[in-house]
């Protein structure tokens, strides 16, 4: 049964599917073959890679087709495929299993996976899933990216539509094929095509998951779509902040349509999965949709999938999922309770898009002794002295090991945080307006239970009143100038021209919309900077890349404001930082005396990825408020640079007293 809406034709409802064709299986020596006379789909048996995908008669995806896939290492074999099987057959809905993992006297594998798919009756959607299990005694493991990838049909899909800003009738495979390389290897400027002289890059198209809830590809000729769905985002590293790659062209030849599903991701900030030899761990990643749909424009599409993820997250969790790692509805519970904000210093202070969740608590990962070992990602006791300056313990922001849940609190902060897994977690809420998070540790959840937690308190932490703001505390870059259109590429580039002295914020009198730019970069002059090249797990490969520095001059920021008294006590500036490069720090001056500077930031890779939020994190230096002056003053933040790449992106800067 075929549904119209809005000009868009899409498979019905499993619920209205009873007229018809019933799905079909059929099997070969090496592949499954599921079929419901809306969407056909081959399976490879010793892989679980999607081989093929037939909708309306076409063709949708490449030879690579649609294959799990991660990068990291491990101690021990690869797995070995031991087990094809079909998990449910009827008439209904179809599910089959490929296997992969340790065969006694064979293999020494780290990790059993398990890739499935699923097909029902009268749905042009496939879920696609993967149950990943460690036993205690197997090699340790760890990767820095893990995904599910479709490479698409260029002759079907041209079109890719991420969000309301960023839909775009893509360049073809040829186009960049034949472009000119420029600061990235994942860089080109386009010297054929509908995009002649305009630059391609792939991160260009990176969203945070709660932004993108169906993203993909159509096209404008052949009048189909391709979408990623995710139904939930428990099985997703990072929580509601984290930004990922989602859809691009392929940089390899070619220059395939590209969808990813990056359930763990290496870019802005990244997030850590490392398993012990002594673990116990499962976890199951999706079912998540591959739906597709036919109409005449592809916005139409787009809007139809995001009718249709609306659909799929009311769905969650599937009640056809038969596993013991994936709870039932009625095993989940939820949390519920009121966030009230209580500001000793801002008692009329206000939030706004505020997120509350339940994550595993503050963990520190084990060490691995062979294997994928990134410094600051999965090894606790590379953090210190590396350039990459994350914390040893692993927060939500890097979690990808365990299972998140997130709601947005309404306007008066109360919360339900449904669909919970049973467990114990922590409590965590942030909001726009407000630095800082709120916390609750020790949170028990058991089966089915409804746990409702009451009025919640949050004071954040403050150092006095507030003299000052620039920016709202919103985790982001995105009320600074060009913080609108963060996604077009190089904007660093034009620093120099538009600050020509630097930036010169005078407060009350200058606008951080336009006087205060989404970065601090370094000022890029000369030629002959080394082109940056990222592996698949966010690694840079260029060996004189991070400490080449010619034609590469640190920048310094000056705030000023004046003050209308000499005051006494303590004062402090508080930096909030949406992102940073490795090696970066900043100094800071006031009236031309150092009071401190950030120590080494985390690495984030924001600005050069085209972004505008990464792993969050804030310094504060507190000085004695002597040192300010009654009448002019100025701040000077200087950020030092060894690369082009070496920006740092505030969140918002705040000076705050306590007077004695």
């Amino acid at each position: 049964m075929l549904c119209w809406l809005a000009g868009v034709v899409c498979g019905a409802s499993g619920n209205s599917a009873e007229t018809s064709p019933p799905v079909r299986l059929s099997e070969t020596a090496d592949r499954f073959v599921l079929d419901n006379g809306l969407l056909r789909a081959e399976v490879a048996k010793r892989n679980g890679t999607l081989c093929s995908l037939l909708y309306h008669g076409q063709e949708l995806l490449t030879q690579n087709g649609g294959y799990w896939s991660s990068v990291g290492g491990a101690k021990g074999n690869r797995p070995i495929v031991h087990a094809a099987s079909v998990r449910l057959h009827s008439e209904d809905r179809v599910e089959v299993s490929c296997v992969a993992g340790n065969v006694a006297g064979v293999s020494n594998a780290a990790l059993d996976t398990d890739f499935r798919y699923s097909l029902a009756r009268g749905e042009s959607w496939l879920y696609a899933s993967a149950v990943l299990h460690h036993d205690p005694g197997q090699a340790g493991y760890g990767t820095g990216e893990s995904r599910y990838c479709l490479k698409l049909n260029p002759d079907v899909f041209d079109y890719l539509s991420i969000d309301t800003d960023r839909q775009r009738h893509m360049p073809s495979g040829y186009d960049w094929d034949h472009g000119t390389q420029l600061n990235m290897k994942e860089v080109r400027r386009l010297t054929t095509g509908i995009h002649k002289g305009e630059v391609e890059h792939k991160y260009d198209y990176s969203a945070a998951f709660v932004d993108a809830p169906a993203y993909g590809w159509s096209g404008t000729k052949s009048k189909l779509g391709l979408w990623l769905i995710n139904p939930s985002l428990e099985y997703i590293g990072g929580g509601p902040t984290k930004v990922e790659l989602t859809g691009h062209l392929d940089v390899n030849p070619g220059g395939n349509p590209t969808l990813l599903n990056m359930w763990q991701g290496s870019h802005y900030g990244g997030t850590s999965l490392a398993i012990g030899s002594n673990e116990d761990w499962t976890k199951v990643i999706g079912p998540f949709a591959i739906y597709c749909n036919a109409g005449d424009a592809p916005e139409a599409l787009w809007r139809n999938a995001l009718i249709q993820a609306t659909n799929e997250m009311q769905r969650w969790p599937y009640a056809w999922v038969n596993d013991r790692h994936y709870p039932s509805a009625k095993e989940r519970g939820a949390v519920s309770g009121k966030i009230i904000l209580r500001d000793v210093f801002a008692p009329d202070a206000r939030m706004s898009n505020i997120w509350v969740g339940v994550a595993a608590p503050d963990y520190v990962p084990p060490s691995l002794r062979s294997g994928y070992r990134r410094p600051g990602w999965t090894n606790a006791a590379a953090n210190t002295g590396n350039r990459y300056a994350f914390p040893a313990v692993v927060d939500w922001q890097r979690d990808t090991k365990f299972y998140q849940f997130w709601t947005r609190a309404d306007t008066a902060g109360n919360f339900t945080i449904r669909q919970v897994r049973p467990g114990r977690y922590t409590l965590h809420a942030f909001g726009d307006g407000v630095i800082g998070e709120f916390a609750l540790t020790n949170i028990a959840v058991a089966t089915g239970e409804n746990k409702s937690l009451g009025e919640l308190a949050w004071q954040p932490p403050r150092f006095g009143h507030t003299l000052w703001q620039i920016g709202v505390p919103d985790r982001t870059a995105r009320e600074f100038r060009h913080g609108d259109h963060f996604w077009q590429w190089g904007l660093y580039y034009l620093y120099p021209t538009e600050f020509p002295q630097d930036v010169n914020f005078i407060i009350g009198q200058s606008d951080w919309r336009r006087d205060w730019n989404y970065a601090q970069p370094p000022r890029i002059t000369g030629t002959g900077h080394p082109v940056i090249s990222e592996d698949e797990d966010g690694k840079n490969t260029t060996s004189d890349a991070i400490f080449h520095t010619r034609g590469i001059e640190e920048t310094t920021w000056q705030i000023r404001f004046a003050m209308t008294n000499a005051p006494a006590g303590q004062a402090t500036l508080r930096l909030a930082f949406a992102g940073a490069r490795d090696g970066s720090r900043v100094t800071v001056r006031l009236n031309d005396q150092t009071i401190g500077d950030t120590g080494l930031l985390p690495a984030t890779g924001v600005m050069h990825r085209d972004g505008i939020r990464g792993w969050w994190c804030e310094r504060d230096l507190t000085f004695d408020a002597a040192r300010l002056r009654n009448g002019s003053n100025v701040f000077k933040l200087t950020s030092a640079a060894n690369n082009w790449t070496q920006g740092v992106m505030y969140d918002c800067v705040r000076l705050e007293l306590a007077s004695p």
